[in-house]
């Protein structure tokens, strides 16, 4: 039997109830207890790699569905390859962590799982060799990052994209999203949702921390994984729903005065989820209005997370105990 949440009536976004867990060091443990040393690699420098995965609630159902957990943690252990963080968990074992893991927290609501993996020494000196590594994974309640509705104003960031020689962008590391923290709070403060950062060559790259989409005389564009994009697993979600409703996709690298000029735009990402663009620079994005293309896709992804859509059923692991 799945237990209600016991929080506190004002629970900020993203925090913990006292009654998460944690998986650390190889156990479960309350999420009070999870700590680490302030002198660990990972915290001094960044060097770690992680995932954000997100759990649907269905009310009907009463079932809450892990999204995507195979390939997230199948990214992570690539991620880890990168920066030569070895995970001591198989894919497999890492999808069953998680679902233990949520059913220990008992979330009747949509969640957020971060599982990280990080440089565990706690030393100083700048290096990848010759550390310990560690991993963890915690669960939180969460809802909806930016609007997923109305649509949201951007504006293009004056932060460049990091490049895949300096900081690989298809690799989740935790001290790369600097570079999204940076563009993030530049946008906000200007009285904008978010932000779309360029490449150092001036091409559009992506949002903060979420892939892109426009929408040009009925076409889906998005620009290519060598523009230093994240390769998203949502934005795949995209192009399978593209897929089976006939809608063709360009993959191609996008200038910056296409923003101005296209039909639609959305943004994507197990953050952001859908999240459709209606201004970017004080320009109207179409009509200024939520597009026809962008509202279709969305209703599709939105049915298929919470498991109304027979289609994409490949995509959840139940938590659950029927």
């Amino acid at each position: 039997m799945v237990q209600e949440l016991v929080r506190p009536a004002k629970l900020p976004r993203g925090a913990a109830p006292d009654s998460a867990w944690a998986f650390l060091d190889g156990k479960f443990v309350p999420i009070r207890e999870a700590k680490i040393s302030v002198m660990t690699h990972g915290f001094n420098y960044g060097t770690g790699v992680f995932e954000g995965i997100r759990a649907y609630w269905n009310a009907e159902e009463e079932q809450l569905y892990g999204l995507h957990l195979r390939e997230h943690y199948s990214r992570l252990l690539r991620s880890g390859k990168i920066m030569r963080i070895r995970i001591p968990h198989t894919v497999d074992e890492l999808v069953g962590i998680t679902v233990d893991l949520l059913r220990k927290c008992g979330y009747r609501e949509d969640a957020y799982v971060r599982p990280v993996a990080y440089k565990s020494s706690p030393v100083i000196g700048v290096r990848l060799h010759n550390l310990e590594d560690g991993f963890t994974v915690f669960a939180v309640p969460f809802g909806n990052y930016i609007d997923i509705d109305k649509g949201i104003a951007c504006h293009v960031s004056s932060w460049r994209r990091v490049d895949d020689n300096a900081i690989p962008a298809r690799s989740k590391i935790t001290g790369s999203y600097v570079n999204a923290a940076l563009a993030k709070s530049e946008a906000e403060e200007a009285g904008f949702a978010e932000a779309i950062v360029l490449t150092q060559e001036g091409h559009v790259s992506e949002g903060s921390a979420a892939n892109l989409f426009l929408v040009r005389d009925g076409k889906l564009l998005t620009p290519p994984a060598t523009d230093n994009i994240l390769e998203g697993i949502v934005r795949g979600n995209v192009m399978r729903i593209a897929a089976d409703i006939g809608l063709a996709v360009d993959v191609r690298s996008i200038d910056r005065t296409e923003l101005y000029i296209c039909d639609e735009m959305f943004m994507c990402g197990t953050g952001v989820q859908i999240s459709p663009v209606t201004s970017v620079d004080h320009r109207d994005v179409g009509a200024g209005e939520v597009g026809p293309i962008t509202k279709r896709i969305s209703k599709i992804y939105f049915d298929a997370v919470r498991g109304k859509d027979a289609r994409y059923k490949d995509w959840l692991t139940p938590i659950y105990k029927a």
